[in-house]
């Protein structure tokens, strides 16, 4: 089943893209696509309703964030082997976390705001995940048992901010606007293997990176199972589980966002999104 909010900013209702490619009104069943509607006892009486008895919803409006009041944005650094190279970066041995604002979250082709003082404003097309039950100390044979569902996730960075400011990364993860997620959350059975996608991220019409999440370093598997060791995750986290090579801080010499540029990028099986960049004002 794949999982999706429609409609203007504050406005949203709950949806599900059907086979044929028609939007499925969910109101009659929910009011909105919340954490709690991502546990996994939920989301299998939705599975079971008949899409087709449901009201139709046109296309051509706005797609939101698939799922509201996230609990929690986590992340994953470093995670595609070849990607750890072009940072000239050490391959890490330990899953590398971190956490993005959850306000950063937004819709997958809403325009993006770059920040005030931003120079180095970067793109970062990842597999994301959203856990369906509470997980704390669970093992990587079973962690995919809690998954409730896999998205497309736009990680996008401030590189300045990031890196040569000082401290976490958060606070070159977390401007406005810098986690696009959707256009839908496909639920666990419609990936057989996480580890056997193409992803890919467009610059101007220009391919920037094109690759497999089989060059994870890390799998969703060993993320989840190792994340466990160390918090309980929750009903409707997040997580954006890394970045194949390909970013504007790998290229030579090194691309940034300006205002203008339109991104395109995808994740197969879990749609695509188009943002287009705008300079904050001063």
């Amino acid at each position: 089943m794949k999982l999706l909010r429609l409609g203007k900013a504050g406005h949203e209702v709950p949806a599900a893209l059907d086979d044929n490619g028609i939007y499925r009104d969910l109101r009659g069943h929910i009011d909105d696509i919340t954490p709690d509607v991502m546990a996994l006892d939920r989301l299998e009486a939705l599975k079971a309703i008949d899409l087709s008895r449901l009201p139709e919803i046109p296309h051509g409006g706005r797609i939101a964030c698939p799922v509201s009041d996230v609990p929690n944005f986590f992340c994953v650094g470093l995670n595609y082997a070849r990607h750890a190279d072009e940072t000239g970066m050490a391959r890490p041995t330990e899953p590398i976390l971190f956490s993005k604002a959850s306000s950063a979250l937004s819709a997958p082709n809403d325009d993006v705001m770059i920040p005030q003082g931003s120079t180095k404003s970067d793109w970062e097309v990842e597999l994301g995940v959203v856990i369906g039950r509470e997980a704390s100390h669970v093992t990587e044979a079973d962690a995919l048992s809690y998954v409730a569902g896999y998205c497309a996730i736009n990680d996008l960075s401030e590189r300045e901010f990031q890196i040569e400011r000082g401290g976490q990364w958060i606070k070159g993860k977390s401007a406005a606007g810098f986690g696009p997620v959707g256009p839908w959350i496909a639920t666990a059975d419609e990936i057989k293997d996480p580890q056997n996608l193409a992803l890919w991220c467009e610059l101007n019409g220009e391919m920037r990176q094109n690759s497999r999440t089989d060059d994870m370093i890390f799998s969703v598997a060993e993320i989840i199972s190792y994340m466990s060791r160390f918090m309980t995750l929750r009903v409707g986290d997040i997580i954006a589980t890394g970045t194949p090579e390909g970013v504007g801080m790998g290229q030579s010499p090194q691309v940034f966002l300006r205002s203008g540029d339109v991104l395109r990028l995808g994740v197969e099986g879990l749609g695509e999104q188009t943002q287009r960049f705008r300079q904050a004002p001063a």
